[in-house]
């Protein structure tokens, strides 16, 4: 049996391997790397997996793409059980029904956000690859935060032989909290710089970075934001573990929705290549705050881009979504070149629209709703006074999606992608006194910070990057 290979959105590198895709990150055309075709998985093997621990079960999963021929099953193995040990509770993400629906939580890894199930595999496969010959054993991974991913990267990173670790963050744009668990990383092959501008701007460098070959290759240059083929694949194996948790409790659900907090459009992006799969899921619902794009989109066809609005929610202040762009060569038929040709006129004129046949597919392939800081702030208010349960401000726009929606059923799964303890100001507006952080959160305060402080400028994180390396 041979894996799943893959080629560029772009059409430009074609039937490439898992090893090389996780290695490269982004494609060589700048395009994003899709299957060259989704395994499929019948409803009766995703029932022999109801018994299963979750790395077992991720482990199944995950298989249906990596063979042999990339990783030996045992080290597979391996790599997904440590990946789940460094969470704080043995079933990784614990599903609780709050509200007349469920809610999956996703923070009980070592940063506290949803962010650290697909960081932590990532983390552990760059490690085995750099064992096993790839790159000479030598990797700079450049990432752009707008809050969870940095300290998610630097936790799945830090210390790893022959890696090191640069996290771009807009300088003042992310809460005090996951800055720390960013600057307080001892460890010496971690590096964070505080970038003059938004999140779209670090994520703008990032991806120039890689679209310079000189530079790209002289430092071989790694990818941890969800342009990592690897990130979205980790991230389907809990729309198989919430399948199967809801309908133990309910055999006659047939299939469950997913509401989903979405900036970057990966995490919801699990859920319909799982859908594609074979897995019983029936609306996926892209959860947007002020910066709607993706809700825009799915309500007129209109993929236009705006300046960020700062919200309560910063992990989801993106105006541009990296990964919507695997979701559109999809809409386009795989079709690389009218894909291409989309994303030329986007990058040109900031503007993608479509109209008949294709709007109607995309809505019926995703739901959406938008909640401003108002809606944000009464569901967390009401969750907190009504069942005792806090929210943190980007779960909030998930749960206030599904009753935008009407969708409010044990069928329907909201997915709680950060621990409430990582936004106090926003959840003090609503809760008062705060709950008590977490102490591994609370340690933060206390202990010494490391950053740099960068302009907007590609050359000066490019310098940066190569005095990091050297």
């Amino acid at each position: 049996m041979t894996s799943v290979t893959y080629s560029s959105t772009r059409g430009g590198q074609t039937n490439l391997d898992f090893r090389s895709v996780v290695m490269q990150g982004l494609a060589r055309d700048r395009g994003l790397f899709v299957p060259d075709e989704l395994p499929k998985v019948a409803l009766e093997e995703i029932e022999s997996w109801r018994s299963l621990s979750y790395p077992d079960m991720a482990v199944e999963v995950l298989s249906k793409f990596i063979k042999e021929d990339q990783v030996p099953a045992e080290k597979l193995k391996d790599i997904v059980h440590r990946s789940c040990a460094s969470f704080r509770v043995p079933e990784v993400t614990p599903i609780k029904a709050i509200g007349g629906h469920y809610v999956l939580e996703l923070f009980h890894g070592p940063t506290f956000a949803f962010k650290d199930v697909a960081l932590q595999m990532l983390g552990n496969f760059f490690e085995y690859f750099l064992e096993t010959g790839s790159n000479g054993g030598r990797l700079a991974v450049l990432g752009a935060t707008s809050g969870d991913t940095g300290s998610a990267a630097i936790a799945g990173l830090r210390g790893k032989k022959g890696v090191d670790c640069i996290i771009l963050f807009p300088n003042g744009r992310v809460s005090e909290i996951q800055e720390r668990q960013m600057t307080t990383v001892p460890d010496s092959n971690i590096h964070c710089v505080a970038v003059e501008g938004t999140f779209d701007d670090c994520q703008d460098l990032v991806k120039a970075s890689f679209n310079t070959p000189d530079f790209r290759d002289k430092v071989h240059l790694g990818a941890v934001n969800s342009i990592n083929w690897c990130r979205v694949l980790a991230q389907t194996t809990y729309y198989y573990w919430s399948y199967l948790r809801v309908t133990d409790e309910d055999k006659e659900i047939k299939e469950i929705n997913c509401s989903v907090p979405t900036g970057n459009f990966g995490d919801v992006l699990a859920g319909f290549y799982s859908k594609l799969m074979g897995l019983p899921l029936g609306r996926l619902v892209v959860a947007t705050n002020e910066n709607d794009i993706l809700h825009r989109f799915f309500t007129n066809g209109e993929y236009h881009r705006e300046d960020i609005a700062e919200s309560i929610s910063p992990s989801m202040d993106i105006c541009v979504s990296s990964n919507f762009e695997r979701y559109l060569f999809h809409l386009a038929g795989n079709d690389a070149e009218k894909l291409a040709g989309w994303m030329k006129d986007f990058e040109t004129t900031k503007k993608l629209t479509v109209s008949g046949d294709l709007l109607a597919q995309a809505q019926a392939d995703f739901g959406s709703a938008r909640a401003d800081t108002a809606m944000t702030l009464a569901a967390m208010k009401e969750y907190n006074e009504k069942y005792n349960y806090v929210l943190c401000p980007h779960s909030a726009v998930g749960v206030s999606a599904i009753q935008q929606l009407n969708l409010v059923s044990l069928s329907t799964v909201c997915l709680a992608t950060a621990h409430d303890g990582k936004f106090p100001a926003a959840v003090q507006q609503v809760i008062d006194p705060l709950p008590t952080p977490p102490p591994e959160l609370a340690a933060l305060e206390s202990l010494p910070t490391r950053r740099v402080e960068l302009p907007n400028d590609l050359q000066a994180i490019q310098d940066f990057v190569l005095q990091c390396v050297s």
